[in-house]
Formats: C-alpha cells, structure tokens, sequence
C-alpha cells in the first residue's frame, strides 16, 4: 500500500499542512525543528510525492516538454544527448514527443504539453513552409509565452521565442564550392523533402555556390525524398539511371548518404573511385561507413544544450543564436575519375 502525505504527518506528529509546505519547498517557510522532523519521517516511511500534486502546488515547474520530429534519427538522437545533459543539470524532467513531421501533431504536442503546465517548450527540427500552420502554431506558443512559459527553437521555424540556428546555407555553400573546386561538374543532388525549410536552406547554400562557380544545377539532376537511409538509396538508385555519367552525388544528410551509398555499391559503383558522395550532419556513423563520409558538421549536442539553457534561464529575453558548420572532408570525396 502506498504511503500517503497523511503518513507522514502522523509520523511527524504535523498537520498535512506543515508536511506539504516541507515537500514542496512553500514560500510560507516551516521552523527548522518542523522541517527535520518532516524530512525524517519522510526517509523512513519512503515516501515519494506526488508529480501532479507538486506542479499544482508549485510556482516553479519541474518539466520541460520537447517536440521533435523522430528522436530515433541520428539528428535528433544527438540535439536530445544535449537537452538531456542540460536538462540533468538543473534538475529538470525531460518529456519528449516525435511529431514525425507532422505538423497537426506538433500542434497537438503543444497544447497538451501547455495543459501540463510545463515550465518551458522546445521544438528541435525543421520548420515548414506553411504560413496558415505557422499563425496557428505561434498563436498558442504566445498564449503560453503570456502565461509564463519559456520557448525555444532549434531550426528555422519564424516562430516566437529563441531560436538556436543551424549553419544550414554557410556550411552547404561551403561544401559545394569544396566539391565544385575538385573539378566536379556532373554533380547530382539528393534534397530532403521541400516542405520542410532545412532542405530549403540547405538547397540555397549549394545552389550559391554553383551560381559563383558558373556550373548548372538542372532539376534532372535534383531529386527529392525522405531524410532517410531508404529515401537516399531510391533518389540515388534514380538519379543513376537518369544521369549515368554522375561523378558526384551530394545529399542532404548523412542518412540519406548512407543509403545512396548502400545503392552505389549494390550496383557495382565504386565510391569514391567512380562517384563521390558527401553528406550533411556529422553523425557517428558518418566516421565507421566505408569509405568515410566527406559530410558538413554541425554541434549538434551544443544545440541541445544552449537552447535547454536558454530556455531555463531566468533572464530569458527572447533572441536567435546561430551554431556554425564546419567541414569534415573524409575519404568519400575525391576529384573526379579522368575522362
């Protein structure tokens, strides 16, 4: 039978009242001799209190919800590492929902994570190119925002609250040049997909950068998919029988690379011998597939925790931040094979 507040008052020979003042750190304060007594009586009898009781009681809430698209991707895995670290140290409850790049489901997340009572929201991923979505979604984080909640974005979303950005554009024209300086010309590209804005920043950063070159980017040699292993394996599997003479296949992110890839080399194509492959993220497994992923780093545990402290910090003033990329060239991306 579970042990109850009551309990613990008898115990202590307290009113229920004093005990819950005790446990929930009131700012109504209890004399020293009280409190030991309660705190006592609270180790020996074991008793846990209630979570729901505690967040009604207290002004300062323990948990933080997050919204991100599918925390079993290598992405978000690594931005939550971050959250979560953050999260520990301070003592915080992490509730984490995937949305799976649903947007009425992050809608929903929203307001069942706001009827919780949590103390801060963070959304990590993508935004959408959807204006009528976006309205409505900044309409309840602003009514959560008026009633004292803390927001904070991971990504580029136009929604209030702080936003953490990702060096999207810099780091996909930097890598395009890099590819583009090798001597590379028949460069197909495998595009997340075109809702989402990451893809769209990401596509811009390349495109500028054949732009500056002087090279074309024609849509017969842009395919887009899922951020998937399977998505990148399709797009890279069509893109081949359309262009055969593909030196280059630049992807989106590191799952995607992995799959076209996998593609590749069920087909006989040597990589980077015959056609090389970049990525996009650094993602662990970026450094163990053979040959090793030429891809576009991003700190993403660093995401994760700046935007979880900005969030709990109590000076919070609504801002952006940005989290630059960096190269990380690897065996996957060679100059191309000789005519």
């Amino acid at each position: 039978m579970a042990v109850t507040l009551a309990d613990v008052a008898r115990l202590a020979g307290v009113s229920p009242a004093t005990v819950s003042r005790v446990i929930n750190d009131s700012a109504k304060k209890v004399n020293e001799d009280l409190r030991e007594r309660v705190l006592a009586a609270v180790r020996q009898l074991h008793y846990v209190p209630n979570a729901h009781a505690q967040n009604v009681a207290r002004p300062r809430k323990s948990a933080v919800g997050v919204i991100v698209h599918d925390v079993s991707d290598p992405y978000f895995a690594e931005i939550t590492r971050g959250l979560q670290r953050q999260a520990g140290a301070q003592d915080r409850l992490l509730v984490i929902c995937n949305s799976y790049r649903e947007p009425e489901r992050e809608l929903a997340y929203v307001g069942l994570l706001r009827a919780q009572q949590v103390h801060a929201l963070i959304l990590a991923g993508s935004g959408y190119h959807d204006d009528e979505f976006t309205a409505r979604l900044n309409g309840e984080l602003e009514a959560y925002q008026q009633a004292g909640g803390r927001v904070a974005v991971i990504g580029r979303h136009r929604l209030v609250g702080t936003a953490v950005l990702p060096g999207n554009e810099a780091g996909a024209h930097e890598l395009g040049l890099r590819v583009l300086e090798l001597g590379h010309r028949e460069i197909g590209v495998i595009a997340g997909p075109r809702y989402l804005t990451t893809t769209t920043d990401r596509l811009t950063g390349f495109r500028r950068a054949f732009e500056e070159v002087g090279v074309e980017l024609p849509p017969s040699r842009l395919v887009y998919s899922d951020f998937t292993r399977d998505g990148g394996a399709a797009a890279a599997g069509a893109l081949i029988d359309a262009q055969p003479g593909l030196t280059a296949l630049i992807t989106l992110n590191d799952s995607m690379a992995v799959g076209a890839m996998a593609t590749l080399r069920e087909r006989g194509v040597r990589v980077p011998d015959d056609v090389s492959v970049t990525g996009f993220d650094d993602m662990p497994i970026a450094r163990d597939v053979t040959p090793a992923l030429t891809t576009v780093r991003l700190p993403l545990v660093e995401m994760g925790e700046r935007a979880m402290a900005l969030a709990l910090d109590d000076d919070h003033i609504p801002h952006t931040e940005r989290a630059d990329a960096t190269l990380a060239w690897r065996a996957s991306c060679v100059p191309p094979p000789p005519r």
